[in-house]
């Protein structure tokens, strides 16, 4: 299941073919029967998330929040994902990709970071773009990245 909440107007989101996507990416990360939270929000909001949790007072693209398995619950909730539209619209001009691609691009590094990859070090950022790539493929996302 995806809990989804997009809290930016007019965004020109197409919030089913992302919620679609965040499932088919679950299960190809071998977490189809987990949950997960997706939320959309701006740049002021991102950046407050930002500091609060990461001591770092700027926004980002996206954030995730993993989270444990609580005890008594049928279905596991892997945790948040949080997107910063604004940032992706930059993102997708710099990177001449339409905002949905560039959604499906963050969408898919923060179900990494929620499965416990990283990319701080050369042979962790290797594996965790190898996956990114992995990921896209199998939702046919072009990788121009």
């Amino acid at each position: 299941m995806i809990y989804y909440r997009n809290d930016v107007r007019r965004s020109g989101v197409d919030g089913r073919a992302l919620v679609a996507t965040a499932k088919r990416l679950l299960v190809a990360i071998g977490e189809g029967a987990s949950a997960l939270s997706l939320s959309l929000v701006r740049d002021e909001a991102i950046r407050t998330l930002n500091r609060e949790y990461r001591g770092k007072d700027r926004p980002t693209d996206v954030l995730s929040f993993p989270l444990g398995e609580p005890p008594g619950r049928p279905q596991r909730l892997l945790g948040d994902v949080v997107i910063s539209v604004d940032a992706a619209r930059r993102q997708a001009h710099e990177y001449d990709a339409t905002l949905q691609r560039e959604l499906y691009r963050l969408l898919i590094h923060g179900l990494l970071h929620l499965m416990g990859h990283d990319h701080l070090a050369v042979s962790e950022r290797r594996v965790m773009r190898r996956e990114e790539r992995r990921l896209a493929d199998t939702i046919a996302l072009p990788w121009p990245y």
